[in-house]
């Protein structure tokens, strides 16, 4: 899925982006942080996560991230919500959408150029491209979230880590 098109710096750089930066992509950058320190990566990635919207800029992730999160031996407290801005187009080698919306917003944003791919493209079972954004549900949406963000992460790193260590 990910192309070669271009000469790998390092580390690479990544930008999880979901609506707000509140609920989906702080997991996301939570776990694929831990998924890269696990794996002795650290030094070939760099991670980060935004929101299209900046209505909780400044704001930490939603409370329910952070439980579910700190429930599977991950910390996302550091984290504060920050708004996606054109100057990320020259930060961020990769950006990954939390749902199709958000893709899109992405690119009208930063132009046809930028590398922007949905999460779940890279997800283990047959689903959706969209990543449900749990913040209107309860608690167990969030843990449905987590396994999602969880294997669809998991597959990312795998294709990444070829282009990487090239």
């Amino acid at each position: 899925m990910l192309g070669r098109e271009r000469e790998v710096q390092k580390p690479y750089s990544i930008l999880f982006v979901c609506l707000g930066n509140i609920c989906r992509s702080p997991l996301a950058e939570g776990i694929f942080q831990a998924l890269i320190d696990r794996d002795g990566l650290s030094d070939q990635f760099s991670v980060d996560s935004a929101g299209t919207g900046g209505w909780h800029v400044g704001e930490p992730p939603h409370r329910d991230s952070r439980r579910v999160a700190q429930k599977n031996g991950i910390s996302i407290d550091n984290q504060r919500a920050r708004k996606l801005s054109r100057a990320d187009a020259n930060r961020f080698d990769l950006f990954v959408a939390m749902d199709q919306q958000n893709r899109d917003d992405i690119f009208s944003l930063l132009g046809p150029s930028a590398k922007v791919v949905c999460l779940r493209e890279y997800d283990s079972l047959d689903a959706d491209l969209d990543v449900p954004d749990p913040y209107f549900g309860g608690p167990e949406g969030f843990d449905e979230v987590f396994e999602i963000i969880l294997r669809s992460c998991t597959s990312l790193l795998s294709e990444l880590e070829g282009i990487v260590r090239k």
